[in-house]
C-alpha cells in the first residue's frame, strides 16, 4: 500500500516537503509506516523520539492497522508557553 503522509512543522523542514509518499505490505500498521518513513528520511527524528501519529484526524497508536485511503500526519513533539 502507498500512502501520501503530511508532514507539520520541523519534519515537514527536515523532510523538505510537506507531503512524502511511503509504501508499506498490506496488513501494515502505523508503527510499519513509522519505520518505513524513518528508513526514507533518517533525518526526520532521533530513535529515541516517538513520532506522534495521526491516522484521519484521530491520534493512532503504533498497532492500528492501516487502510487503503487513510490520511496520515505525522506530528512532532512540541513545547513552549510558560
Amino acid at each position: 500500500m502507498r500512502f501520501d503522509v503530511r508532514l507539520f512543522a520541523l519534519y515537514r523542514e527536515r523532510a523538505g516537503s510537506s507531503l512524502v509518499s511511503v509504501d508499506v505490505p498490506d496488513g501494515a500498521c502505523v508503527g510499519d509506516l513509522t519505520a518505513a518513513v524513518r528508513a526514507d528520511y533518517p533525518r526526520l527524528a532521533p530513535p529515541e523520539v516517538r513520532i506522534v501519529v495521526a491516522v484521519n484526524a484521530e491520534y493512532a497508536d503504533d498497532d492500528l492497522l492501516l487502510q487503503p485511503g487513510d490520511e496520515v500526519c505525522l506530528i512532532p513533539p512540541v513545547s513552549g508557553g510558560s
